[in-house]
């Protein structure tokens, strides 16, 4: 296995998802990406996405855009989801995702839960290894390599779970563990080894690649590949892509949007392809969305 991203062979059948996503319901995501936007706009769009009906509200850890004006306005990561924890009543709230290298796993760990009790139980802890040099350099963190970066994040993961274990008061839920990223010999690894939730990024070839390995990972780890919901960022309609990604098991699908207006047409589109895909699957969601 190789730590790239690779493509599915032509030759291979198609990846059959129905196992591993079995009497899982799917989900909507909106990626708020915080640039390019005052505060103001972010939350009147956090409260637009809970309307919306989606199930989980993401923004990114970076300190800078990563598009248009590399100068542009852009706001910090755990600050918000502390704020989006009190403005939201029910939908889930989460980095899509940390780095890993930009905090004390410790210190992160207690951040997370935290923000777990402030929201009642709704948040997600994504993270990853980090790729963004501007980030690293800027705010003078050691960039390193893929390796020291993947490195970092397999030493932090069960630091996160020991300190989680001693906290007082302890997290109000087991607090889900999302792994973002594709590198199939040490990133999915560490996901089979560690994640509740796998988001990974690419077209259906990419990612029936990527859950063919990963289903490896878990045998070698003995944990059951269903133990993990498949997750994919999509920009194409769902008639587009749903029913093939779907079909590979993934069962949280996410949109990103960015200032200054925060378009959730797409975002919408999805919320209605779910609400049908549950119904004609009898998975009702763990969320309605708005009538």
């Amino acid at each position: 296995m190789s730590e790239d991203s690779g493509t599915s062979g032509t030759a291979a059948a198609a990846y059959d998802g129905t196992a591993v996503a079995e009497g899982r319901p799917v989900r909507i995501g909106v990626q708020l990406q915080p640039q390019h936007a005052t505060y103001d706009a972010i939350r009147r769009a956090v409260d637009r996405a809970e309307a919306a009906g989606v199930d989980v509200v993401f923004n990114w850890d970076h300190f800078f855009p990563l598009y248009g004006d590399a100068d542009g306005a852009h706001f910090e990561c755990w600050t918000m989801l502390g704020a989006w924890a009190e403005q939201t009543e029910r939908v889930e709230i989460g980095a899509l995702v940390t780095c890993v290298g930009y905090r004390n796993p410790d210190l992160l760990a207690d951040m997370a839960r935290t923000v777990d009790h402030i929201s009642g139980g709704r948040l997600l802890l994504g993270i990853g290894a980090g790729w963004f040099e501007r980030d690293y350099d800027e705010y003078g963190y050691r960039f390193g390599t893929p390796g020291t970066r993947l490195a970092d994040l397999a030493d932090a993961l069960p630091r996160i779970e020991a300190r989680w274990s001693v906290l007082n008061p302890e997290p109000t839920r087991r607090i889900p563990v999302m792994v973002g990223g594709g590198g199939e010999r040490k990133t999915l690894r560490l996901t089979a080894r560690h994640a509740d939730i796998w988001h990974g990024f690419g077209d259906a070839d990419v990612l029936d690649r990527k859950h063919r390995v990963l289903d490896e990972w878990c045998a070698a780890e003995e944990r059951e590949p269903s133990a993990i919901e498949r997750s994919a960022g999509v920009e194409a309609a769902p008639e587009d892509v749903g029913d093939r990604l779907h079909a590979l098991g993934t069962r949280l699908f996410t949109i990103g949007t960015d200032g200054p207006d925060f378009d959730l047409t797409l975002v919408e589109r999805w919320v209605a392809w779910r609400d049908r895909m549950n119904d004609a699957h009898g998975t009702p969601g763990a969320t309605a969305s708005a009538g």
